[in-house]
């Protein structure tokens, strides 16, 4: 039987991505009690010497076999409420990851499988642990930060059209919106994208101008969520 700490940190990460026109959430089913076999956010106990954000990185890789992450990463919060772990008292740092469409992912550590999971398919109690809330939370922050921030495009590849920022923020809004005023928007927010200096080739119609994110870390004014 595993000896767990009186008292330990764990990290989880909370990584989205969008896939076919949907959010995603990448889950690792586990394989070792407590809760085998029960999806769960991909994490793990963090190094006696380890940076915090050090072991989250570490923990996407050995659970996921994703590469370190190419986009975005920022710490979502804190969780210690003291039966949230069966083990003991565990405090976990949750992080927020939003990343452009990466590979399937390859289970590895001491999980059983790993996958891209639609965010709509997630039904309350899914999850293992208190990983429900670290979700929801994360969603409504991922939400939350497509309003006053360009990082819309930590979903997009290095280069895109606004057609695809578009789609980013109608797929995690889970809205409409209309495409003349948002390329006005875009276009017209001081540092939110910068022309890359070309367009788009192959495609049907009139080539579409590609852009790169821009400087901006705020955005002004804001990129108002419609009321659903």
């Amino acid at each position: 039987m595993t000896d767990y700490p009186p008292f330990a940190v764990t990290v989880d990460l909370v990584v989205l991505t969008v896939r076919a026109d949907e959010l995603h959430l990448l889950l690792v089913r586990r394989g070792i009690p407590p809760d085998r076999g029960r999806w769960a956010l991909p994490g793990g106990f963090v190094g006696i010497d380890e940076d915090l954000p050090d072991a989250a990185v570490r923990e996407l890789t050995e659970e996921t076999g994703l590469p370190e992450p190419a986009g975005h990463l920022e710490q979502l919060g804190t969780y210690g409420r003291p039966d949230r772990d069966p083990r003991g008292r565990v405090v976990t740092v949750a992080w927020l990851a939003l990343l452009p469409d990466l590979p399937t992912p390859v289970a590895g550590s001491d999980a059983a499988s790993a996958a891209w999971v639609p965010v709509t398919r997630l039904t309350p109690g899914q999850l293992a642990f208190d990983h429900d809330r670290i979700v929801a939370d994360g969603l409504e922050r991922a939400r939350a930060k497509l309003e006053y921030t360009p990082l819309a495009s930590a979903f997009c590849p290095p280069e895109f059209t606004v057609a695809q920022l578009r789609a980013v923020y109608e797929t995690v809004w889970g809205t409409r919106l209309d495409p003349r005023n948002f390329h006005r928007k875009v276009t017209g927010t001081p540092g939110f994208v910068s022309p890359a200096g070309r367009a788009t080739e192959g495609d049907r119609g009139r080539p579409a101008q590609l852009f790169r994110r821009g400087p901006a870390t705020r955005l002004h004014p804001p990129m108002l969520r419609p009321e659903s």
